[in-house]
């Protein structure tokens, strides 16, 4: 019984995994929308995710261009893929750009409380995927 409610449970966690990827793949694609920019295609083998932490996608648009989105409990963003030749220098480029936006938004004239609370953030992200960035066990094939 037990073994048979594991299998149950497991198939369950699987699911919940294939609709968070689902999730953020649609996330990521209306990103790109919303900011004038039209995926084509996923490159599969590029892309990486950690459910429910992180998904990184390397979407390809119908003019040939690419790009890597990030998206999952973090802002979604994106940049182009000439920024970054694999999914973990992207991971490290978007945690340095964030620490960098983060600086900015901090010493500039006006920070009001909810500029300052998503300096926190992108602080606590960057660095968080910073530390995905340094495992190596997580990039191992």
């Amino acid at each position: 019984m037990s073994e048979q409610l594991t299998q149950e449970q497991q198939a369950i966690a699987e699911q919940q995994r294939v609709e968070w990827v689902r999730n953020q793949y649609q996330v990521a694609n209306q990103y790109l929308a919303g900011k004038g920019i039209i995926p084509d295609n996923v490159a599969v083998t590029e892309s990486r995710y950690l459910p429910p932490l992180v998904a990184l996608w390397k979407l390809n648009t119908k003019d040939k261009k690419s790009f890597w989105v990030i998206s999952g409990d973090l802002p979604t963003d994106h940049m182009p893929f000439s920024a970054a030749a694999t999914a973990r220098d992207a991971i490290r480029s978007f945690s340095l750009n964030w620490q960098l936006k983060a600086e900015q938004i901090i010493s500039g004239n006006t920070v009001d409380k909810t500029q300052h609370e998503f300096a926190n953030l992108l602080v606590a992200r960057a660095q968080g995927l910073y530390e995905l960035f340094a495992d190596d066990s997580i990039w191992q094939a």
